[in-house]
């Protein structure tokens, strides 16, 4: 049964997208012992491909222009005020405030916060690495497992994850004591969904593909076999900005605890 289900998605994502090759020297492989990784799945992809160091450690904002415009072909300057606000919270341990590890950006409520949308809060002691519990939750309500070769559902659109998004943060605020709902989650959760539909966005189908955010997300890795390809006109904040309004704009108010 699994396994005809891996091939079902294998082959709808063959037919439906074409297999596509990573650059050259930018194949993926997973971290080893004594890498670093961030809460941050596109961080982590972009290493992973080495787009940034693939050890996770060292990263300047020259590493960061350059990772950002190869991988997703975002314009190089996009990122530039994240990364000036890692430098801002003086989270570097590697010495050198111009540069950070991916690790660094753990630290709670300054880029990370609570209600990831694939890891744990802070409180329970682990906030950076992939949790399979939480992102099953998530998973389940974007409807990942379900389509199938021939299925009509092959993709994740505005609404659904803007509902998956807002569902996991009152799962947090249920079971999370010290759930903080500052200023920094309050604009970060639906900024990090924005930002993982833009990457992935499809404009042809105006939606991400399911097979696109699994890859992303579970495997941490760009989804070349699935078909993924860079677009063609550079992305940018203003993009960004435009799929945070789709984001927001969505009614959640009838989600449940």
């Amino acid at each position: 049964m699994k396994i005809t289900l891996f091939l079902e998605i294998c082959l709808f994502s063959l037919a439906a997208y074409g297999w596509q090759h990573p650059p050259i020297g930018h194949e993926w492989h997973p971290p080893v012992p004594g890498d670093s990784r961030s809460p941050c799945p596109g961080l982590n992809v972009m290493a992973n491909h080495g787009f940034l160091p693939r050890s996770g450690k060292n990263i300047d904002l020259a590493a960061v222009r350059s990772g950002v415009s190869q991988a997703y072909n975002f314009a190089p300057t996009t990122f530039d005020s994240a990364f000036e606000q890692a430098v801002a919270f003086n989270l570097t341990t590697t010495g050198n405030i111009s540069t950070f590890n991916l690790e660094d950006l753990k630290k709670h409520d300054a880029v990370e916060f609570d209600g990831s949308l694939s890891r744990n809060d802070a409180y329970f002691g682990d906030d950076h690495t992939f949790n399979h519990a939480i992102w099953w939750t998530t998973a389940l309500r974007l409807g990942l497992y379900d389509y199938g070769a021939f299925g009509k559902d092959k993709h994740v659109t505005v609404e659904a994850a803007a509902r998956a998004r807002a569902a996991r943060v009152r799962d947090a605020l249920e079971v999370n004591p010290e759930f903080n709902a500052s200023a920094n989650e309050m604009t970060g959760s639906p900024g990090t969904t924005a930002l993982y539909l833009t990457t992935l966005w499809d404009n042809g189908a105006d939606a991400a593909p399911k097979s696109w955010v699994r890859a992303f997300f579970e495997n941490e890795r760009i989804p070349y076999l699935e078909g993924y390809q860079p677009p063609e006109v550079p992305r940018t904040n203003v993009t960004i900005a435009e799929m945070f309004a789709r984001v927001s704009a969505v009614n959640v108010s009838d989600i449940q605890n």
